[in-house]
């Protein structure tokens, strides 16, 4: 009867977590309003305008990073350029 009883506690838990943690909709805390696009992977426009909250200070190498985003290597920023 306990073993019962265990397995009865187990599975309401298990319903429970289950529960808790069901896929909810991502929310693109990095996105405007309107900037998702469609599809496996959501990309966002470059720039201050595509993202969700204003920056404070852009500049052309802000510009630049988030222009080459995903690219591995940042651009090139430095006195000479």
């Amino acid at each position: 009867m306990a073993l019962l009883k265990l397995a009865a506690a187990s599975a309401l838990a298990y319903g429970l977590y289950q529960y808790v943690n069901r896929k909810r909709p991502a929310t693109r805390a990095a996105f405007a309003h309107g900037e998702s696009t469609p599809g496996p992977v959501e990309v966002r426009n470059a720039g201050p305008d595509a993202m969700a909250s204003d920056p404070p200070h852009w500049d052309s190498v802000d510009q630049a990073s988030d222009e080459s985003y995903p690219a591995s290597d940042p651009p090139t920023a430095n006195r000479f350029t």
